[in-house]
């Protein structure tokens, strides 16, 4: 009798639980699919016709946390507006910390027309710094994300978060296995990532042996301002 009731009372608790979500239909799921990738394709397109425009850029990277007063946003502007004074548009992610600082130096040394943001949409208010002159907005980061990484003829990275990190291991794994060319990777911030590569130099190569020595000489780690600019203008420009 006991279990009876106990089973009795269980199916009723059961029965009075509704799922919050109405599950997708396989139908649904590929509908959603296809709006996606019309999307994602869409943004490809306008992306790579964009990037046509800039024949001579250069990438920068970096925390969205440095404000005005943090050194590393200042060598951002300062280290911007010295190749947008030779003739390279800057690109960022559009958004605030070193990559408003590239976008601001872009404008200090070359005009409006040197000031790059690939932005990303977002449900909350946008977060593009104000010296964003020209911009491309996308839908998905993905997307974004291919298009910075194949949208310049060097790449600069400022200490940052574990965004930051992904996008340079990304670039670095894009040339490692020769899906890019070999492009410029300079790294600024000796204290920031001297400690990485002696990651890569003890632990990766030494002890594991997943990766080559050669590997270590995908990038250059440099504070020297003069170098970097030396080693941006000795860069190849990018094949169409």
């Amino acid at each position: 009798m006991t279990k009876i009731k106990k089973n009795k009372k269980e199916s009723t608790v059961y029965s009075e639980i509704t799922p919050l979500v109405k599950p997708l239909t396989i139908s649904e799921m590929e509908t959603n699919a296809e709006k996606r990738l019309s999307i994602i394709t869409n943004e490809f397109k306008t992306g790579f016709a964009f990037i046509r425009n800039y024949p001579k850029s250069v990438t920068i990277f970096g925390s969205t946390r440095f404000k005005q007063n943090n050194p590393y946003y200042k060598k951002a502007r300062q280290i911007a507006k010295m190749l947008s004074h030779e003739g390279f548009a800057v690109v960022t992610g559009g958004g605030p910390g070193i990559m408003e600082a590239a976008n601001h130096g872009a404008i200090d040394g070359g005009g409006k027309e040197h000031s790059i943001g690939m932005c990303i949409k977002l449900p909350q208010e946008q977060t593009t710094n104000p010296y964003v002159m020209k911009e491309i907005n996308f839908e998905y980061f993905f997307s974004r994300k291919v298009m910075l990484s194949f949208s310049a003829e060097a790449y600069i990275y400022f200490p940052g978060g574990f965004g930051t990190l992904d996008e340079f291991l990304e670039i670095i794994t894009l040339i490692q296995t020769g899906k890019i060319e070999k492009v410029p990777i300079i790294l600024v911030g000796n204290t920031y990532w001297k400690p990485l590569e002696s990651f890569f130099k003890n632990i990766l190569y030494k002890k594991y042996k997943t990766i080559s020595e050669k590997d270590m000489s995908l990038y250059t780690i440099t504070e020297d301002n003069k170098e970097i600019l030396q080693i941006v203008k000795n860069a190849p420009l990018r094949r169409e």
